[in-house]
C-alpha cells in the first residue's frame, strides 16, 4: 500500500514539477510557499500558493493556490489542498482561494472540504490596448472560484 505524506519543497523544484505535469499552465513567477506530496518518498504532486492573481482579492489576508499538479496518484491533489489550507491558516491568513476550469470536476477540492463560491464567465483574453498580453491558451474558458472552508 502506498503511503502519502506532505513534504516541504523548494519553489524551484515545485516549478519543475509543474512544467512536467500541469495540463494547461506554465509555472508561476513567485510564491508565498510551496508544498509537495510524496508517495513512499517519491514526489507525486505539488501545490504553489501565492498572492491572489485578482487585485480585488489581494487584501493581505487572502492567498491563492496558483498551481496544483500531480502525476495522477490517487488522493494526492486533495491532500495538497487540505495541507495548503492548514499552512495558510497557520501563517495567519484568513482565506484561501483557487480556480478550476469548466472541464475540471473539482473532486479533489470537494474532498478537501472546499466550496464553489462564484462562477466566472469565459473571457476572450486579458489583452487591453494599454497592456497587450500573449495568448496562453486559457482564454474562452469558464472558471469556478473555490474557497477553503
Amino acid at each position: 500500500m502506498t503511503t502519502l505524506a506532505v513534504v516541504p519543497i523548494s519553489f524551484t523544484d515545485a516549478c519543475t514539477f509543474v512544467s512536467e505535469w500541469h495540463r494547461h499552465h506554465l509555472p508561476p513567477v513567485g510564491h508565498k510557499f510551496s508544498l509537495g506530496v510524496a508517495a513512499d518518498e517519491v514526489l507525486v504532486g505539488v501545490a504553489i500558493v501565492g498572492r491572489p492573481v485578482a487585485r480585488h482579492y489581494d487584501n493581505g489576508l487572502t492567498l491563492e493556490v496558483i498551481r496544483s499538479a500531480t502525476d495522477g496518484t490517487p488522493h494526492a491533489n486533495s491532500m495538497l489542498y487540505g495541507a495548503a489550507w492548514r499552512a495558510t491558516k497557520a501563517l495567519g491568513y484568513r482565506r484561501l482561494i483557487t480556480y478550476t476550469q469548466s472541464g475540471e470536476s473539482g473532486s479533489s477540492l470537494r474532498a478537501a472540504g472546499w466550496q464553489v463560491v462564484a462562477e466566472r464567465p469565459a473571457r476572450s483574453g486579458w489583452t487591453t490596448p494599454s497592456r497587450p498580453r500573449e495568448s496562453r491558451g486559457t482564454e474562452n474558458v469558464q472558471r469556478f472560484l473555490w474557497e477553503a472552508a
